[in-house]
């Protein structure tokens, strides 16, 4: 697990050249203006109010197959490691929110679909 990257991920990366391409400057890994914000949000638009994550289906228990796929080895600590997971980017999402700030997740396999992506993401930033 210590190779496991949290910052400049190649998902975190494919969306900020979408989004650079596009135009829209954003600041990186939570910072804003006001200090680091709860989370530490991937893309962070400070004038729009507005924070993009970027998150892996499998670590962050997405809906998806590859969310839902469950390890068989060492099994109740992958599903409280995930679950714990789940919980903190909700509490973090609400602070956020309760903050002011407009919240948006893109889901590892929300990359394979690049124009829905980029429509969502124009959508949001709107």
């Amino acid at each position: 697990m210590s190779r496991i990257r949290g910052k400049n991920t190649k998902p975190e990366l494919l969306v900020r050249s979408l989004l650079h391409a596009k135009g829209y400057r954003y600041r990186l890994h939570g910072s804003a203006k006001g200090g680091k914000l709860p989370g530490n949000p991937d893309l962070v638009f400070s004038g729009r109010h507005k924070v993009i994550f970027v998150n892996g289906c499998f670590w962050h228990f997405h809906d998806c197959r590859a969310g839902q796929h469950s390890p068989t080895a060492n099994a109740e600590f992958w599903e409280s490691k995930r679950t714990r997971t789940r919980s903190r980017d909700a509490e973090q999402r609400r602070l956020l929110e309760a903050s002011g700030w407009q919240v948006l997740t893109v889901w590892e396999c929300e990359l394979k679909d690049i124009s829905a992506l980029e429509m969502q993401l124009e959508q949001f930033l709107a």
